[in-house]
C-alpha cells in the first residue's frame, strides 16, 4: 500500500469489525521531554522507544543547531547534553506545531541567554503563531528576561536575548497562569533548574491548573533526571537548591497513551466477544494521564483488561453508554469520546475542555462541525461539547485542520455503516506517521464495500504505471496481475516446467510467494522486478494466461488483494472477471505504434537490445491471441471508461482516471 503521509485525502470504507495486535509509538509527551532534558543535562542518555515523529523531529533538530550531540535512531537514540551551558550562543529554530518544543525552548533559552548571552530567534507553522505563548513570556519578563514578540504579541514568533552575566530577579514566586496551558507551567518546570544552583526557586500557579495528569509527567521525568521537585497542593511547586540534572544513563519511553485511545475505541465498537484489540506498549501502570482514558471507555461499556505493558479491548454494551463527563485530566484522548458518542444510546457530554480551543486548531468548534457533516446534532459551548447519537448517517469529508488527532478519531466514523473521507491525512505525522497503516491491520469490511478500480488494457499500454500511480495517489492496495502471470512463468522457467505441462504450472502457480513492495516485486525473497520484463517471460506468460487450471490457481490470490482501505488491480480481465463489481473500471488503449515506441525505450534504458519493427509485430500478435483466447478474452467491460493515452502523459491519464473516480465517491 502507498504511504498515507504523501496522498491529499483518503477514503475508508463503512468498517464492520476489528481484531489483531497494535503496537504503539512512543509516547510525545515523554518523548518530547525526555529528549530536551537529555540535550540540557551533563553526560549522554541513552533514550529507547522515542516517537518518531514530526514533532519529536523538530526537537532534535533544535537540540543539534544548540550543540548537542544526537546519534542512532528513534528506537535507541544517544543524546549527549550541553550542562546547562551555551554551545551555541545564535539560532533561529523552526518547530513547526510543536507546544512542547516551542513552550520549554523558549523558557530555557531565555534563561540561558539572560545568565550566558545568546540570541535566539523560535518560530513555527502559521498554527504556531497563533497558539498563545503570552503567559509564559509574561512570567519571565520580570525575572530579567528579554523576550520579544517578532509578529503578533503574545504569539509565536519571538526572539530571547541577553548580553550575559545579568543576575535573575527569582527572590519572589514566580506566577504563571494555569488555566490556559499546562504547558507554560512545565515549561518553567523544565527550565528553571538551570538557575537554581545557589537558591530554591518557587512557581505559583494562578487559577485552575488544567491538564494535571501532564504535569504529574513533567515531574516523573524530572525526578528520573535528578530534580526533586517539592509541592504544596496543585498550586506551588519549589525547585530545590542545588538542582542540577544528571542523566538517568538510559530512559525507555512508553507507549503513547493518547495514540492508544484509538485503539479502544476500535476495540469497543469494533471487536465482538471472540475476538479483541491488543495494545502493546502501555499497561494500567502508564505515568501518562491520558491512561485514564480507560475509565471512560469503560464506562461506555469496553471491556478492557490490563497486562503489565499491554490492553486487551473487547465491545462490552452496545449501543454504547452515554455519558456525561468531566475531562480536564484527558484532555487529547477526550476528543476520542467525541466519536464514540456517535455510537451511544443517549446524548453525551463532555465538559471541562477549553483547552481544546488553544491546541492545532480550535478543536470545540472543529470536531463540532465535522460531526456535524456526519449528520448528527452537537452542541458547543466556551468548555463543552455534546454529542447526540447518529441515527441517519451520511458520507462525509472530514476538514482535519492540519490536526492529527481529528484525522485519527475520525477514522472510527467508518463504522457508522457509510464511507468516510479523512482530508490531508499526512497530518497524523505529528505524533503518528503510521496510524492508517495499523487502523487498516486491524480493521476489517465487508468484501463487497471495499473499493476496487481496475485498469485493463492490452499489452505495453501504459497500464501498470496507471495502476501505480492511481493506487500511490488514493492509498491504495496495488495488484499487478499480468506480474502473477509473469512470475509463474519465470518460476516455471527456472524449474524447467515445459508450457504445456497445464498441472505442474497450476500447482507451481498456487504456491507463488509474491510481494509487491513500492514499485518493487519479490518472488520467494528475491528481488525479480527486472526479470519480469523479459521478452522470454512476458511471452510464457501470455501463453499459460489461458490455461483454465492456471487462471483459477491465480484467482484466489488475486481476490485477496482486495483489502482495506481499497484496491487498484491492473491486468487484462480485472473488470470483466476477476472484480466485475469493480465501481471503476478504466479500460487503457494505445496504438500499437505507441505502445511498440514506449517498450522499446523501457528495453534500452535497462540494456536490451530489440527493434521497433520486431516489438510492433510482437505486441500486435500477442493482441490477437489475448482477444482470441477461449478463456477471458481481452475486451473491455461493459461498463468500462475507454481511456485512449496514446498522446497522453501519465499525469494526464491519471487526472482523467481521478476525474472518473470522484464522479463515483459519494462526498460530491
Amino acid at each position: 500500500m502507498a504511504v498515507v503521509f504523501d496522498i491529499p485525502f483518503l477514503d475508508i470504507p463503512p468498517l464492520a469489525g476489528a481484531a489483531g495486535t497494535v503496537r504503539l509509538p512512543g509516547s510525545k509527551s515523554i518523548s518530547n521531554r525526555v529528549l530536551l532534558l537529555a540535550g540540557l543535562c551533563r553526560g549522554t542518555t541513552q533514550v529507547c522507544d522515542a516517537l518518531d515523529s514530526d514533532d519529536t523531529r523538530v526537537m532534535l533538530t533544535a537540540l543539534r543547531a544548540l550543540g548537542c550531540g544526537v546519534e542512532g535512531d528513534s528506537r535507541s537514540l544517544r543524546v549527549t547534553g550541553i550542562d546547562g551551558r551555551l554551545q551555541v550562543r545564535d539560532a533561529k529554530l523552526f518547530l513547526g506545531n510543536a507546544g512542547t518544543a516551542m513552550r520549554p525552548l523558549t523558557a530555557a533559552l531565555a534563561l540561558l541567554a539572560t545568565t550566558q548571552g545568546g540570541r535566539f530567534e523560535l518560530a513555527g507553522l502559521p498554527r504556531m503563531h497563533e497558539r498563545p505563548i503570552g503567559d509564559l513570556v509574561d512570567a519571565l519578563r520580570p525575572l530579567g528576561c528579554s523576550i520579544d514578540y517578532l509578529g503578533s504579541e503574545g504569539y509565536p514568533p519571538l526572539r530571547v536575548s541577553g548580553d550575559g552575566g545579568a543576575r535573575l530577579t527569582l527572590d519572589a514566586p514566580i506566577r504563571v497562569r494555569g488555566d490556559v496551558s499546562s504547558q507554560f507551567l512545565t515549561a518553567l518546570l523544565l527550565a528553571l533548574p538551570l538557575v537554581a544552583r545557589d537558591r530554591s526557586i518557587t512557581i505559583e500557579v494562578a487559577g485552575e491548573l488544567i491538564s494535571r495528569p501532564y504535569v504529574e509527567i513533567t515531574l516523573n521525568l524530572l525526578a528520573r533526571f535528578g530534580i526533586d521537585i517539592d509541592r504544596e497542593g496543585g498550586q506551588r511547586f519549589v525547585i530545590p537548591r542545588g538542582s542540577a540534572y544528571r542523566s538517568p544513563g538510559t530512559i525507555h519511553v512508553e507507549g503513547d497513551a493518547s495514540s492508544a485511545s484509538y485503539f479502544i475505541a476500535l476495540g469497543a465498537i469494533g471487536a465482538d466477544r471472540s475476538r479483541c484489540i491488543r495494545i502493546e506498549g502501555i499497561g494500567l501502570d502508564a505515568v501518562q494521564g491520558d491512561i485514564r482514558f480507560v475509565d471512560a471507555a469503560r464506562a461506555m461499556g469496553a471491556d478492557v483488561v490490563g497486562t503489565p505493558g499491554a490492553l486487551e479491548v473487547r465491545r462490552g454494551a452496545w449501543p454504547l453508554h452515554a455519558i456525561t463527563l468531566d475531562c480536564n485530566a484527558i484532555p487529547d484522548a477526550a476528543m476520542t469520546l467525541a466519536v464514540m458518542a456517535l455510537y451511544a444510546d443517549g446524548p453525551s457530554r463532555l465538559t471541562n475542555i477549553a483547552s481544546w480551543r488553544v491546541k492545532e486548531t480550535d478543536r470545540i468548534a472543529a470536531m463540532a462541525a465535522e460531526l456535524r457533516k456526519l449528520g448528527t446534532t452537537v452542541v458547543e459551548g466556551p468548555d463543552f461539547i455534546e454529542v447526540q447519537p447518529l441515527t441517519h448517517p451520511r458520507p462525509a469529508a472530514i476538514h482535519t485542520y492540519d490536526d492529527h488527532r481529528i484525522a485519527m478519531c475520525f477514522s472510527l466514523a467508518a463504522f457508522a455503516g457509510v464511507p468516510v473521507r479523512i482530508l490531508d491525512p499526512r497530518c497524523v505525522g505529528k505524533t503518528y506517521p503510521d496510524y492508517f497503516e495499523a487502523l487498516f491491520a486491524v480493521a476489517d469490511a465487508h468484501r463487497s464495500d471495499i473499493p476496487v478500480i481496475t485498469v485493463d488494457g492490452p499489452t505495453a499500454s501504459g497500464k501498470g504505471t496507471l495502476a501505480s500511480a492511481l493506487a500511490a495517489r488514493l492509498g491504495y492496495h496495488l495488484l499487478d496481475s499480468g506480474s502473477l502471470y509473469r512470475a509463474a512463468a519465470l518460476a516455471a522457467l527456472q524449474r524447467g516446467i515445459a508450457e504445456a505441462d497445464e498441472t505442474r504450472l497450476a500447482q507451481l502457480a498456487g504456491s507463488l510467494a509474491l510481494q509487491f513492495d513500492c514499485g518493487r516485486i519479490e518472488l520467494d525473497g528475491s528481488e525479480v522486478t527486472d526479470l519480469l520484463r523479459r521478452e522470454s517471460v512476458g511471452a510464457l506468460a501470455s501463453k499459460i494466461s489461458a490455461l483454465p487450471s492456471v487462471r483459477q490457481a491465480l484467482h484466489g490470490l488475486q481476490l485477496s488483494f482486495r483489502r482495506v482501505p481499497g484496491l487498484v488491480a491492473d491486468g487484462r480481465d480485472m473488470g470483466t472477471v476477476v472484480f466485475p463489481d469493480a465501481q471503476l473500471k478504466v479500460f487503457l488503449t494505445a496504438s500499437a505504434a505507441k505502445r511498440a515506441e514506449r517498450r522499446h525505450k523501457q528495453l534500452i534504458s535497462k540494456g536490451f537490445s530489440v527493434s521497433i519493427a520486431a516489438l510492433r509485430a510482437d505486441l500486435e500478435a500477442r493482441d490477437a491471441r489475448d482477444m482470441n483466447r477461449c478463456v477471458a478474452p481481452l475486451k473491455a467491460a461493459e461498463d468500462a471508461q475507454l481511456l485512449d493515452n496514446s498522446d497522453l502523459s501519465i499525469e494526464a491519464s491519471v487526472e482523467v482516471a481521478l476525474g472518473w473516480w470522484q464522479q463515483r465517491r459519494p462526498f460530491g
